[in-house]
């Protein structure tokens, strides 16, 4: 397992008058190889959660394990985890700030140790691995459109060759198109690495989608933990929380209302085409077979 989280709980500006418990007692095994999904309605406490599992953030009380070993132990280097687990931010543009694309994203590996060279090849392999063409290399990366600035920041985190890799709202303020290539991107990377995917996403269809879980946030508990199926089959308890299920969800439990056996558990629209497909053609056959008689 790669990072345990005991009885963690976190709180603003304690002990004024402004304070706010962010966290409270929160109980997570993150698995390694996992792609999941992180969702919550604003203030929920997701993001100030992601920001515990690399050391952003300290918290209050608990306990937090990366790989068996307390980050909060006397001596542990909180630089090496965060070079194991990486976070691209909400809009991780604001993290790009050298002249060039190359030179950006070869950053963090110098910051690890690596000579200037080793730095540029994990930097120039990092930024293949996200389909940035090489011509743009040696350009501003704030001459980049949004999707673009994406892939850099998280050829960023990926040159680093983190064991996890965490996404706050990776596609916020891009077209569908954009978002779908980065979320494309994202799935084939926990493909072909098998790095431990964390997204933070307010999209039920894009959670449903790709992630294998989903873990759901309320007033800085964990309201539910499961597959997507699982955590979707309470839409109508994610609604008083202001969340919903995906579309889709909705859909089949209108058809299943007016008399067709559908799927209700149908999160995406493969699920639900398939289930939909199988029903219409019961209806079929029982139609001929009543003609037959």
């Amino acid at each position: 397992m790669s990072i345990v989280l005991e009885k963690i709980n976190f709180i603003y500006s304690e002990e004024t008058a402004y304070q706010i418990q962010a966290l409270k007692d929160v109980n997570l095994t993150i698995e390694d190889g996992q792609f999941i999904g992180i969702i919550g309605h604003t203030g929920s406490g997701k993001s100030t959660l992601i920001q515990h599992f690399n050391g952003l953030m300290k918290a209050t009380s608990g306990t937090i394990y990366f790989n068996g070993q307390n980050i909060y132990e006397e001596g542990y280097h909180l630089r090496d985890l965060r070079s194991k687990v990486g976070l691209v931010f909400q809009y991780p543009e604001h993290q790009l700030f050298e002249t060039t694309i190359l030179e950006d994203v070869a950053f963090g590996p110098k910051n690890q140790g690596l000579s200037k060279e080793e730095a540029l090849q994990r930097a120039t392999e990092a930024l293949k691995s996200v389909g940035m063409p090489e011509e743009l290399y040696n350009q501003s990366p704030f001459d980049l459109s949004g999707g673009q600035k994406r892939r850099v920041a998280i050829a960023g985190v990926l040159a680093m060759q983190p064991e996890v890799l965490i996404l706050d709202e990776p596609t916020a303020g891009l077209d569908p198109a954009g978002r779908d290539e980065i979320l494309d991107l994202v799935a084939r990377m926990h493909r072909e690495r098998g790095i431990t995917v964390i997204l933070v996403s307010h999209s039920m269809e894009d959670v449903a989608k790709y992630v294998q879980r989903i873990i759901v946030m309320n007033q800085g508990s964990v309201m539910y933990d499961g597959t997507p199926k699982d955590v979707f089959h309470h839409y109508k308890e994610l609604e008083t929380v202001g969340l919903a299920a995906p579309q889709v969800t909705y859909l089949m439990h209108e058809l299943k209302e007016r008399g067709l056996l559908v799927d209700t558990d149908a999160t995406t629209v493969a699920e639900a085409r398939a289930s939909l497909m199988e029903a219409l053609t019961g209806v079929h056959s029982a139609r001929k077979d009543f003609h037959v008689c």
